[in-house]
């Protein structure tokens, strides 16, 4: 078996860190973490931890973008195979609202990301993920005639706000699943506006 090399035992460590750091302010919320108790659920030091962050800000930031990557990866398998532009914007925005279900997502991505890090550099980090990709798709739906075409981009960021807020009703939500269905069908209902004949 080949030998780690420093930069895998590294890696290895970085990744371990950042998984705890996604348990605790998934479970506990931002506010209530310290750097001591990642340390501890990541198994290294408190020095270990300074070593690869600078701190809890950075932490915070490092979990919002694994979370937003792991959303845009489950965006894009629920896209797949998709009968047209259309539909699989509308299989995207179900797997986004569905993703919303997780405790971790809901507290990471909704609420202590734009509070800590601001929304300028969230809107940042989500155009290169959830964002492109649900800009990438009404694009598609419009060049296939099943969008009436208009601003792309107001329309992406709409569709987003849309999507954020609806998230946070599913978090407030007494049953966040039985209260799915019904906020993915307004949202197809949102969608069905921008549609034209072919698409509706």
């Amino acid at each position: 078996m080949a030998r780690r090399t420093q930069a895998d035992r590294s890696e290895s460590t970085t990744g371990e860190i950042v998984d705890a750091a996604i348990t605790l302010f998934g479970r506990d919320g931002y506010p209530a973490v310290s750097i001591d108790g990642i340390a501890r659920a990541a198994g290294v030091t408190k020095g270990a931890v300074y070593h690869h962050f600078d701190g809890k800000t950075a932490l915070l930031r490092a979990a919002f973008l694994h979370q937003e990557q792991r959303r845009a990866l489950l965006l894009r398998e629920a896209a797949a195979g998709s009968p047209d532009a259309l539909a699989a914007v509308r299989a995207g925005c179900a797997a986004f609202l569905h993703s919303c279900l997780d405790p971790a997502v809901r507290q990471i991505l909704l609420l202590d990301g734009p509070a800590v890090l601001g929304w300028q550099e969230v809107r940042e980090i989500e155009a290169e993920h959830s964002v492109a990709l649900l800009r990438r798709g009404l694009g598609a739906a419009v060049d296939e005639g099943r969008l009436r075409p208009g601003d792309l981009g107001i329309r992406t960021h709409l569709l987003l706000g849309a999507l954020c807020e609806a998230g946070m009703l599913l978090a407030r939500h007494a049953d966040p699943t039985a209260a799915l269905a019904a906020v993915t069908r307004e949202v197809d209902a949102l969608l069905d506006a921008f549609a034209t004949p072919t698409g509706a």
